[in-house]
């Protein structure tokens, strides 16, 4: 560590900017926001413009991160992708080739985010998830539609009526239960693991679009131990290494059902994080064999996040008195459009349950604040 560079590329870079500055490291980011918190915790910021509606394209991105290292005091030791890669394993195969990439390869991505792969690797082990096909279903009741590669919820629709193969989509049965996810860090030294709840936040367009999650969630320890086997058989079985998340719905009488794994660091980053940046400090150990990696006490405490979009309407962000406990704060002028993620609130609590409670009701709060101050 000691003040050594980093680069970061993500859809926000934020909750990453802030761990590894926690953790000692000077954070070089591109992303689509260069939002407030993000330019505070970063060393230098690149925005790529339309990079949340068209995804990241290679040269623009490639060239905003040459130009973060060539104006580095000091040669970052590497780059470390967030979200916005996971439907693009060309591009990180691209972005490997120039940079020193501390996190899962294309294959990995591929491995992961390749439904056929991915299933087919989940039934040579036994674990069970949703039923799942590339083909429609012929009778599309109670199956979902989701984009390969897709993240965030917003990608995922409910089956109505006939439908049609598509290149990039593929169904699923619909679940429904609690979702869980796992964390953490894996790595040769051993894995640390870490759970959260999640939610959706829906809308009439995005019907599972995420809303937020909340560590330590209070679930028996039995199914504590099967997710946590399920985590540690997968991982070791796609070669996982470094941050990682595993998210899970919990069928009340079938028990835990894998939906997907994230090859990357993940939202429940903002949660399970500490003071001191643990989870980037492990993540960098993991590639450069710095640090020991290990289990770790759960805290006894419990944070949520969660994300506050725009619902009642676009809007053109004016100068707002943002509260401590909020994040990923636009500047003034910032054109949020209907519907997009406006703000992140974050909330503290002795329970799992009381943290997401305060986490809702600021983010009331604060869409009051923002929309009362927003630009006529």
């Amino acid at each position: 560590m000691n003040g050594e560079t980093v680069l970061i590329a993500a859809f926000s870079g934020r909750s990453l900017a802030q761990s590894a500055r926690r953790a000692g490291f000077e954070p070089l980011v591109a992303d689509a926001f260069g939002d407030l918190d993000t330019q505070a915790a970063a060393g230098d910021v690149r925005v790529l413009d339309g990079a949340m509606q068209t995804g990241f394209r290679t040269k623009p991105l490639i060239a905003a991160l040459e130009d973060l290292a060539r104006t580095s005091a000091t040669k970052p030791v590497g780059l470390v992708l967030g979200s916005g890669f996971e439907d693009k394993p060309r591009l990180v195969a691209a972005l490997g080739s120039r940079f020193k990439l501390l996190g899962s390869d294309a294959a990995t991505y591929k491995a992961c985010k390749d439904p056929r792969n991915f299933f087919g690797v989940l039934d040579r082990l036994g674990i069970t998830h949703p039923k799942t096909e590339t083909d429609p279903p012929a009778d599309s009741a109670g199956w979902i539609s989701k984009r390969i590669g897709g993240s965030g919820g917003r990608h995922i629709r409910a089956c109505h009526g006939p439908q049609r193969a598509k290149p990039r989509r593929y169904f699923q049965k619909e679940l429904a239960g609690e979702r869980i996810s796992a964390g953490g860090i894996f790595s040769a030294q051993g894995n640390t693991i870490l759970l959260s709840r999640q939610w959706i936040s829906p809308s009439s367009e995005h019907p599972f679009r995420f809303g937020g999650c909340v560590s330590n969630p209070a679930i028996g320890e039995r199914l504590r131990e099967t997710i946590l086997n399920i985590v540690h058989t997968v991982a070791s079985d796609l070669g996982l290494r470094g941050m990682a998340s595993f998210d899970f719905i919990i069928d009340p009488a079938h028990g835990p059902h894998l939906l997907e794994v994230n090859p990357r660091p993940g939202a429940s980053l903002d949660v399970l994080d500490d003071a001191k940046g643990q989870l980037f400090a492990d993540h960098m150990a993991a590639w450069t064999g710095a640090a020991s990696v290990g289990d770790r006490k759960i805290p006894e405490h419990a944070k949520a996040m969660a994300i506050l979009h725009a619902d009642r309407g676009p809007i053109i962000l004016n100068e707002v008195p943002w509260p401590d406990w909020s994040a990923d704060r636009g500047s003034p002028g910032t054109f949020v459009p209907l519907g997009a993620p406006l703000a992140t609130v974050f909330a503290d609590a002795p329970t799992a349950d009381a943290a997401e409670a305060l986490a809702r009701k600021r983010l009331a709060e604060l869409e009051d604040l923002i929309y009362g101050h927003a630009k006529s």
